[in-house]
């Protein structure tokens, strides 16, 4: 779009969708992935209901990856100062219900600001939606494989793996959470070896999509509908 489609669009809805990544290791998937996913089904639902989809905040919280190359992360107060400030132009510019497709959940705290920032912005509406985790996704989810985890298959999509990468064809036990969280980062790499926390690393692409229909309507259902008057 350009500026002037925006103005045009703006006299008819005030909606827009804002997805949130984070450049960090995935196992042998793209280090991109949360981003890549975010601003994937951000896109698809924006264009199903009409909705513009501002491009991807691509990095995003994720300090205990540090230790792995092509990690990138920001300080919690940095990646917040980013988000108000995105939200700050939105509000600025007539939107005024804005849904957050999150793709990492590292960026959480974002989730608090909303409702801080919404406090200060009367007439304003916020959905911060962690779309991979939502009820009717992650019920799909468990129902193929309840042991999903970051870097394992249930992030294996065609469009987040790489090309000429060969997948490890066991399943990889899951790692003790408590253990994890008491890690710097050079332990943690040590601790999780290739980066994947859990369970097998690719299922087939059928099963993929059952999973991406899902969350492609549950968020279209977000976006379309229950808007706080």
């Amino acid at each position: 779009m350009n500026w002037m489609m925006v103005e045009e669009y703006l006299k008819r809805d005030d909606r827009c969708v804002l997805p949130l990544g984070s450049t960090e290791q995935h196992a042998y998937l793209s280090l991109s992935v949360d981003s890549i996913l975010a601003e994937r089904l951000a896109t698809e639902v924006g264009e199903l209901a009409k909705v513009p989809v501002f491009p991807v905040q691509p990095y995003g919280i994720t300090p205990y990856f540090r230790a792995f190359p092509g990690t990138i992360t920001l300080r919690v107060q940095t990646f917040l100062s980013i988000v108000r400030e995105i939200l700050d132009g939105l509000h600025e510019q007539g939107f005024k219900r804005i849904l957050i497709v999150n793709g990492h959940g590292g960026n959480t705290p974002a989730q608090n600001l909303a409702g801080e920032w919404l406090a200060d912005h009367a007439g304003m509406r916020i959905k911060f939606h962690n779309w991979w985790n939502a009820p009717k996704t992650w019920a799909q989810v468990s129902a193929i494989d309840p042991v999903a985890s970051h870097a394992s298959w249930m992030e294996n999509f065609p469009w987040t793996r790489l090309e000429k990468i060969n997948m490890p064809l066991e399943q990889k036990p899951g790692v003790d959470m408590e253990h994890l969280r008491q890690l710097d980062p050079k332990g943690l790499r040590n601790y999780l070896k290739d980066g994947n926390w859990g369970g097998v690393y690719q299922r087939s692409d059928e099963e993929m999509m059952k999973i991406w229909r899902v969350a492609v309507q549950e968020t279209l259902d977000l976006l379309n509908h229950d808007w706080a008057k």
